[in-house]
């Protein structure tokens, strides 16, 4: 009996002891539960239609019974969205459950499922905090210890997974309300259609990928149409890109994907859908990567090659019939020239999507210019 009271007694002298320390901060305190908001409630970026099945998807929900499978599926990733708040919280945390679970071997978790958080400050996005996915739901503080200020954020989305809900979480005594400042401006997006590099593979968390990059040199939006795989010339996609009212460029960057024979055989349709809805936006056609391994496996070599070659034909052709407003990026010093811009030969690190978006900045800023857009 004696021993059971004083280890109780040894208990309560712990649990207060600690409480002591607490208050005297040098154990922290437990945190307060944040106020839970929900994401629905502010502008969400990137999205060519919102006639979505669940909010998060890129992919109009009349496209299920429309595009093959692996397009409809990988539509549903939430590559390239972006959810833009301003509040003088001085910590921001988010709640989101992932729709797949999905994890790959050869990217990051915080790149497939996780969500990064970027402040605008001086007229420029800094990155402040990426929310690491535990699990289908996860809580994740992004930032706190801030000094009570209002700011602006951008809270980019998960780049190889879906988003089925998504809240945002401040303390209760502080304010969260819709943006003030028009940046990324949403006049006259960039629309982008690719493969897996242009969805994001494999950027270490979702502010890397190389449209999110862009998004912020530009300042202006960019819509991420990337297709890891299936990058196949679908033309529902391409109406999808046309049914955008007021686009700034189309920039095409399918042939990672593509064979030089459906290059030949699907590519000017694809152009003149675009270009039958919108005659004078400037079309931007980029070559195929000349990817590391290329150097060594000649098989690898001449196929990039014959489909540059390809894509090269396509666009003098239309330059020949009398074409405006088309440009074209060379694979020419693309990623660099040190093989070192890639995971697996392919899929770029954050290193690679640097360089690429410095890559293709230059063409898009001009062709934005010559449409007096810039």
């Amino acid at each position: 009996m004696e021993r059971h009271n004083n280890g109780f007694m040894n208990r309560w002298l712990l649990a207060a002891a600690v409480s002591c320390l607490a208050f005297a901060g040098i154990f922290p305190a437990v945190a307060e539960e944040p106020v839970w908001h929900d994401a629905a409630d502010f502008p969400l970026y990137g999205q060519v239609s919102d006639s979505v099945l669940t909010r998060y998807e890129r992919l109009p929900a009349s496209f299920r019974n429309i595009s093959r499978a692996p397009v409809w599926n990988l539509g549903r990733n939430s590559a390239g969205l972006a959810v833009r708040f301003r509040s003088d919280s001085p910590s921001v945390s988010v709640r989101w459950t992932s729709m797949f679970g999905n994890t790959m071997s050869h990217m990051a978790e915080t790149g497939v499922r996780g969500v990064d958080l970027y402040i605008l400050e001086d007229g420029q996005w800094r990155f402040a905090g990426t929310g690491r996915p535990e699990g289908r739901t996860t809580d994740a503080v992004l930032v706190r210890n801030m000094d009570r200020a209002d700011r602006e954020y951008m809270l980019y989305l998960s780049l190889y997974d879906g988003v089925d809900s998504l809240y945002i979480g401040i303390p209760e005594d502080a304010s969260i309300s819709l943006p003030e400042v028009d940046l990324p401006s949403r006049e006259h997006p960039v629309v982008m259609y690719g493969t897996s590099i242009l969805q994001g593979g494999c950027a270490s968390r979702p502010g890397m990928a190389h449209t999110n990059i862009l998004g912020r040199m530009l300042g202006r939006e960019v819509m991420n149409l990337g297709f890891s795989g299936n990058a196949l010339l679908d033309y529902e996609i391409a109406g999808l890109m046309a049914s955008v009212e007021s686009p700034g460029a189309f920039v095409l960057d399918y042939v990672p994907n593509a064979s030089a024979d459906m290059i030949a055989e699907k590519g000017e349709k694809f152009f003149r859908i675009l270009r039958d809805a919108h005659p004078d936006v400037p079309v931007i056609f980029v070559e195929d990567p000349e990817f590391p391994h290329s150097r060594f496996d000649k098989a690898i070599r001449s196929e990039v090659e014959r489909k540059n070659a390809a894509q090269k034909v396509l666009y003098e052709k239309l330059r020949k019939a009398g074409e405006k407003h088309v440009y074209y990026v060379s694979s020419e010093g693309m990623i660099g020239n040190d093989s070192e811009a890639t995971v697996d030969g392919v899929h770029f690190t954050d290193l690679g999507m640097e360089r690429y978006a410095s890559h293709l900045y230059p063409v898009i800023r001009k062709a934005l210019r010559s449409s007096g857009l810039d």
